[in-house]
């Protein structure tokens, strides 16, 4: 939020519980929609990181991870997503708002769509990451 972002962040974490990347939502300054911190780590990784650790790492993330980065985190091959608010109650707070246009498909669903496994957790502790929320998609 400092940065002008939406609050959303995430990490990826190795087998080892060590913090590889963490990044946080990137729509500032350019108003970037496809930016979001999901996408952007997933990026991050594949240019950074082998097969193997992506496959065994997890990526924590404060929301549900939306279709577009669901796709990507499948595309990069990290091996397990964990998450705090769901896509459902994050579209309750946000409304329609226009940067925020929530899609109503979880990660779950697109996952299952594709040829190899990615373990989904969540949502975890949603109230607290619902909290970072309060206000925001009011202004």
């Amino acid at each position: 939020m400092r940065n002008g972002n939406h609050p959303f962040g995430a990490i990826l974490v190795d087998a080892h519980h060590n913090v590889l990347i963490e990044t946080e939502n990137g729509f500032m300054p350019a108003h970037d929609g496809t930016a979001h911190a999901e996408r952007l780590l997933a990026t991050e990784a594949c240019r950074t990181l082998s097969r193997d650790v992506l496959a065994t790492s997890t990526l924590y993330s404060s929301a549900e991870p939306c279709a577009m980065c669901a796709g990507a985190i499948y595309w990069a091959g990290i091996g397990r997503v964990v998450y705090g608010l769901s896509e459902h109650r994050l579209r309750a707070i946000t409304g329609n708002h226009p940067e925020n246009p929530t899609l109503d498909l979880p990660c779950r669903e697109v996952f299952s769509r594709g040829q190899r496994p990615t373990e989904v957790v969540g949502p975890l502790l949603e109230d607290e990451a619902a909290a970072l929320h309060e206000g925001v998609w009011t202004r």
